[in-house]
């Protein structure tokens, strides 16, 4: 079962393109990423899903309903965080918690006193007097408290100290053992890499590639370094080298294609060591994105 699905989605603010044709599906229990830079689409394709903002064309279903038209039934079952937070300052964090919990018909008492001391946030303070990072954490247990069955994160850990990112990461796997499905966007890659099964690469509004993380390296580029006597003379330059650069006693590139066109160079060649990797997931992204 798909619990999201994307399916030609494009948003145009005026002449302006937000997203184009935009077709993601995404499986019940999955972890899903998405990634690109700022600017890209991503959160206007989560706008979409949630339908604060509707599309100019295609749709998007959510537990295979149409997201415009069965939003307010559909929300109850999400948890969102959006990249920017804003409450009602002079609120205590307890009441505006209390307050969400009161759209929901049942009782979010225990989960609220939970999560919060996962993530170590005071009930007792006012928002006005929380710091960026505290304030997200009122996101995240606002997000959660009624253990919702989809869980959508825009750009989650901003603000946040890289001990309470991993409280956080772990808080998310255990909501996902639980049978939350996730849809997490991040420019960050290493956040994705850590944490999600498979992700989208968005490009300029466009989706460039879907795959398995793991996947996506091992079946992707190799990165080549290669150290040696007299290696700049040109042999390189063959079909599926990439991002090649050449000096006198060093070469490195990345290959995609038949290993053994790269054995035949190499054996002709009186080298002192070669080096062939996995490329990092942020270096396939920026390949894309080159």
């Amino acid at each position: 079962m798909n619990v999201i699905e994307f399916k030609n989605l494009t948003k145009y603010y005026g002449s302006v393109k937000g997203c184009e044709n935009v077709n993601i599906s995404i499986k019940k229990g999955e972890i899903f990423g998405f990634i690109g830079p700022n600017g890209a689409g991503k959160s206007t394709a989560i706008r979409t899903l949630l339908s604060l903002i509707y599309p100019t064309s295609g749709e998007v279903t959510i537990f295979d309903k149409d997201a415009i038209e069965f939003g307010h039934e559909l929300r109850k079952d999400i948890g969102y965080l959006p990249s920017e937070i804003f409450y009602y300052d002079k609120m205590k964090v307890l009441d505006l918690l209390n307050y969400s919990a009161s759209f929901y018909d049942h009782d979010c008492t225990d989960k609220i006193q939970e999560l919060a001391g996962i993530m170590e946030l005071d009930l007792d303070r006012k928002i006005q007097d929380l710091s960026y990072g505290n304030k997200k954490k009122v996101g995240i247990v606002q997000g959660l408290l009624h253990s919702p069955k989809l869980i959508i994160l825009d750009e989650p850990t901003s603000g946040l100290d890289p001990l309470m990112q991993q409280k956080f990461f772990n808080l998310i796997s255990e909501e996902n053992k639980k049978g939350a499905t996730v849809f997490f966007s991040s420019h960050i890659l290493s956040e994705v890499q850590q944490l999600c099964d498979r992700v989208a690469i968005i490009k300029e509004g466009e989706i460039v590639k879907i795959q398995d993380v793991k996947e996506l390296k091992t079946d992707n580029y190799k990165k080549f370094k290669i150290t040696g006597n007299n290696l700049n003379h040109g042999r390189f330059g063959i079909k599926g080298i990439t991002n090649l650069i050449e000096a006198e006693s060093e070469v490195s590139f990345f290959f995609k294609g038949n290993i053994n066109n790269i054995v035949s160079i190499l054996s002709t060649l009186e080298l002192t060591d070669v080096i062939i990797e996995e490329p990092t997931l942020e270096e396939i992204f920026m390949h894309y994105y080159e």
